[in-house]
């Protein structure tokens, strides 16, 4: 397989999986963990590596090491396997996953803007998705009529917080995930809840047209919940554990065990709440977006704007919501191909630059 997004937490658990079923990882793609990096060559000792700068070619402990996105993409294009996990963050990872499907290669995908951005012009059925709420969706899919699809949300850093504490909130308080350690962009994704909106817009576009929503299950110990057309309801329990949507991934058969079992007895009991569009104002724009999820190309685009912004404290946390519904309620053209969607992508976030 090709691992773009290599050092990063999804990465390193592909990887562990890939030495579980001995599969062999022709290629490694990474950003700036040039430490982490050089481990991985020599646990895996893949064909080629990629890193994001060329200061960082000469520190790599490989022959064959190119950098920038237009090696990731002829990576891509030159491989032998049939397999891409892209895993890497943000608008970057579109092109590799538009160009592993033109090569005919399966897409194990967590990049999740790939979706968001550009849903109505990717091949969804070239895609396994990672993400632990699709992979429960899909795990619980059966030949019944389904009513409606659900996936939880953890709530992020500041589900408990005072909502009027919220605007003064820093980015170190952001990355204080109440439940497990992610990358920042992520995590601050997560205290949004913009990362539960991206989900929802993927889910959209790998199952179709229907209802989809979100509540929050503050320990993530389910989650997807599909409810039938006839009355009944099931959900998907697993410990938070990437390895298995990723073995899953790299082996369609997959059966062997890979995570122990959620033991009930000892959970005890479950808390759900609504996610509520005070504490989460990006949620006001959920319904209009999945009756029309081509928009997805605005809110990523404003996302990662806005992400920038408040990392560089040129805006305050809440704004990073208000900034999205202003651009999604600005932006209203509709993509029509592939180069529209960047064209648009660079539109919007001139536009936000120019009006910080």
């Amino acid at each position: 397989m090709v691992l773009l997004g290599s050092t990063g937490s999804i990465g390193v658990n592909t990887l562990i999986v890939a030495k579980r079923f001995s599969l062999h990882v022709e290629a490694l793609v990474c950003g700036t963990n040039i430490k982490l990096l050089n481990e991985q060559i020599k646990e895996h000792n893949p064909k080629v590596v990629v890193v994001s700068r060329q200061e960082d070619v000469k520190d790599v402990n490989h022959k064959n090491v190119y950098y920038g996105s237009d090696a990731i993409l002829s990576v891509i294009r030159d491989s032998s396997s049939e397999l891409v996990v892209n895993a890497l963050v943000g608008f970057l990872g579109l092109r590799p996953t538009i160009t592993a499907i033109e090569s005919g290669k399966r897409v194990a995908l967590a990049n999740k803007e790939s979706l968001v951005a550009c849903g109505a012009f990717i091949d969804t059925s070239k895609i396994q998705p990672i993400d632990s709420e699709h992979f429960g969706l899909w795990y619980l899919m059966q030949d019944r009529p389904v009513e409606r699809m659900v996936i939880t949300a953890s709530g992020g850093a500041f589900r408990d917080w005072d909502i009027k504490k919220l605007q003064n909130a820093t980015l170190a308080d952001t990355q204080k995930h109440p439940n497990w350690s992610m990358g920042q962009k992520i995590t601050i994704d997560s205290a949004t809840m913009v990362n539960k909106m991206f989900e929802l817009l993927e889910a959209r576009w790998l199952f179709g047209e229907g209802q989809y929503d979100a509540i929050i299950e503050t320990k993530s110990l389910i989650h997807a919940l599909i409810d039938f057309k006839d009355g009944s309801s099931t959900a998907h329990f697993a410990h938070a554990s990437m390895q298995l949507p990723i073995a899953f991934a790299l082996d369609v058969d997959m059966q062997e065990k890979i995570l122990s079992h959620v033991d009930l007895l000892k959970v005890g009991s479950l808390e759900f709440r609504e996610i509520d569009k005070n504490r989460y104002p990006i949620w006001e724009i959920k319904e209009e977006l999945l009756k029309n999820p081509i928009r997805g190309t605005v809110v990523n685009a404003a996302n990662e704007v806005a992400i920038e912004q408040f990392i560089n404290k040129e805006i305050g946390f809440m704004d990073i919501s208000k900034t999205i519904v202003n651009a999604f309620d600005k932006f209203r053209d509709i993509p029509k191909s592939v180069d529209d969607v960047f064209t648009q992508d660079s539109e919007i976030r001139a536009y936000l630059k120019a009006k910080n």
